[in-house]
């Protein structure tokens, strides 16, 4: 069936469903169109008494749902996801955790900023689900209670770049470099998604370290978020060469001025008012 057609039959649907049979009958046809899932039926029928959404980089940043509005937008999210084979290979960012009653609790994993893929981004020990970015953006984005800095990404993943780039003058292109992305004063911002993008930035010889395997790299870089505004954003990042056993540290202050990110860094030496 074409595109086209397809919809054509769903409007036919929709139109005889609602003369003769009401809602319902409205929902089983998007059932079977594919466009709806009966799966989380029991958040519509007002069984959840809560939902805890857990960062899974940083353990302290929780939040807990009970808003009975709130709960009812996370069911029009997630009854419109499609059940999939396959879910996406990359870490979850959050634990999702449905509370149904006293004992019950209904648990996903969820990889955040993925939308319309073939592999499933929320998924249960039994089931995968492609599931809206809107999860992401406007339900746990509404829950953050901080200032966080204007495009984050941009500046966070913009600022290890220029110092590789720069750091490579001095130790050339040969050595290997493991980047340890394991900041934790910004662990609550960091996204699978984000990661992965980054990581096709750098060059051959440079790569995100996994698993904490620190010793398979001639270099390890760290990244060291000092302090943050929604305009401003200060790190450190430090370069070890296991070789030489030097220590190189680049401190950036980076401000958010028209629109765009300037960024700015001094060499081993720790600028005035840092």
């Amino acid at each position: 069936m074409s595109r086209k057609n397809y919809w054509l039959f769903f409007i036919c649907i929709v139109i005889f469903s609602t003369i003769f049979s009401g809602c319902s009958k409205i929902d089983d046809a998007k059932v079977r169109l594919g466009i709806k899932n009966k799966d989380f039926d029991y958040i519509r029928d007002g069984k959840i008494s809560k939902v805890v959404i857990q960062n899974k980089r940083d353990k302290g940043f929780t939040f807990i749902v009970t808003d009975k509005e709130a709960i009812k937008d996370l069911y029009d999210i997630l009854s419109s996801s499609k059940q999939v084979d396959n879910k996406i290979t990359l870490e979850p960012d959050y634990i999702l955790e449905f509370h149904e009653g006293v004992k019950q609790v209904h648990k996903f994993s969820y990889v955040a900023g993925l939308d319309k893929k073939d592999a499933g981004n929320l998924y249960s020990e039994d089931k995968v689900y492609i599931v809206s970015k809107r999860l992401d953006d406007d339900i746990i984005r509404n829950f953050w209670n901080i200032r966080t800095p204007k495009e984050f990404h941009n500046v966070y993943y913009e600022s290890m770049l220029k110092a590789i780039k720069d750091y490579r003058k001095s130790v050339g292109n040969e050595k290997t470099i493991g980047v340890d992305s394991s900041d934790e004063e910004v662990a609550k911002f960091i996204l699978s998604m984000d990661l992965k993008e980054f990581s096709g930035n750098l060059d051959s010889k440079t790569e995100i370290i996994q698993n904490d395997d620190r010793n398979k790299y001639d270099i390890t870089m760290d990244i060291e978020t000092q302090g943050y505004k929604s305009d401003i954003y200060k790190c450190i990042i430090t370069f070890y060469d296991k070789s030489t056993k030097k220590e190189n540290k680049y401190y950036f202050i980076n401000n958010y001025e028209l629109g765009s990110w300037r960024f700015s860094f001094t060499k081993d030496k720790e600028p005035e008012n840092f």
